[in-house]
């Protein structure tokens, strides 16, 4: 039985967000009630995400509205990073850096349309 990972990610336009996902990276939709939320599936990661309207959208008692961004972020692994990074630059996907390479192999970073950050990675030896 494999187990599914739920992230949940704060997104401006869940529209936008399922257009994204689905059109770039393959994700599939499970559901969606748009404007407020939807959730894709890619492999065991399901993906939430959650608009301005959502129940996970609302202000915290302090008054700090849930926003999209930030630095933590999704990894999926790819089998040839360099080809990935040439066919979304070819459609217009924004990159926050460029290839960066270590001893456990190589990533890139991609934005989604609400600001939102992930990582493509290859792994050594691939």
């Amino acid at each position: 039985m494999s187990e599914t990972v739920n992230v949940r990610y704060m997104v401006d336009d869940v529209e936008a967000a399922i257009a994204w996902y689905t059109t770039h990276l393959g994700f599939s939709v499970l559901s969606s009630h748009a404007p407020a939320f939807a959730d894709v599936r890619r492999g065991a990661l399901r993906l939430l995400l959650s608009g301005p309207t959502s129940s996970a959208g609302r202000p915290m008692p302090d008054g700090q509205k849930p926003g999209p961004g930030g630095w933590s972020r999704i990894h999926l692994i790819v089998d040839d990073l360099k080809a990935e990074v040439e066919r979304l630059r070819h459609a217009g996907v924004t990159f926050r850096n460029d290839i960066v390479t270590g001893p456990g192999g190589a990533q890139i970073l991609l934005v989604d349309p609400s600001g939102n950050v992930v990582e493509l990675f290859q792994p050594a030896g691939r």
